[in-house]
């Protein structure tokens, strides 16, 4: 059951990442100025954050209209990939100084956020921007969240992108 505390595989990934660094799937998003304290140094002068939203309406590829989205996942495997997310990151932008990427599951209401990716660093031109964006895209290319969208023509189960490699 996935719970707002993090769990022994988030304080692993949290742990073995340069700190500060949050990966988490949750119940319920973290107020936005905690997250960004939790990811702040002294030396930070720049942020970036990407919030993903319950959109009730959409218009490009198969227009339709949302009403609420549910999302499930195994919570071990999913924070697992959220760290491998963060090592990329890290790996790919060094002077990103604070790092978090938090996941909502359960029920989710037309406007409310689903996902944060946030970064910290000195300065705004170190890959913060390319940074949150490679975070909330590989995140839906390897994490194993499930969403379904609840609409006025009934339910259907999202299909991403995501088919595992060997190993994975």
């Amino acid at each position: 059951m996935p719970s707002s505390l993090p769990s022994a595989a988030a304080e692993s990934a949290t742990l073995t990442l340069q700190a500060p660094t949050l990966v988490q799937v949750v119940d319920a998003l973290p107020d936005l100025e905690d997250l960004m304290a939790r990811i702040t140094l002294n030396t930070s002068g720049a942020a970036c954050v990407f919030a993903g939203l319950v959109r009730g309406e959409t218009h490009r590829d198969n227009p339709h209209q949302t009403v609420r989205l549910e999302y499930e996942a195994y919570v071990p495997m999913a924070e697992a990939k959220l760290a491998q997310v963060a090592a990329e990151i890290r790996a790919r932008w060094p002077e990103v100084q604070g790092l978090a990427i938090v996941h909502r599951v359960g029920v989710m209401e037309v406007g409310r956020p689903i996902v944060y990716v946030a970064c910290t660093s000195a300065h705004r031109d170190t890959g913060l921007f390319e940074a949150a964006k490679y975070g909330i895209d590989r995140l839906k290319e390897i994490v194993p969240i499930w969403k379904k969208e609840i609409g006025s023509q009934g339910e259907v189960w999202v299909e991403g992108d995501y088919h595992p490699g060997a190993g994975e």
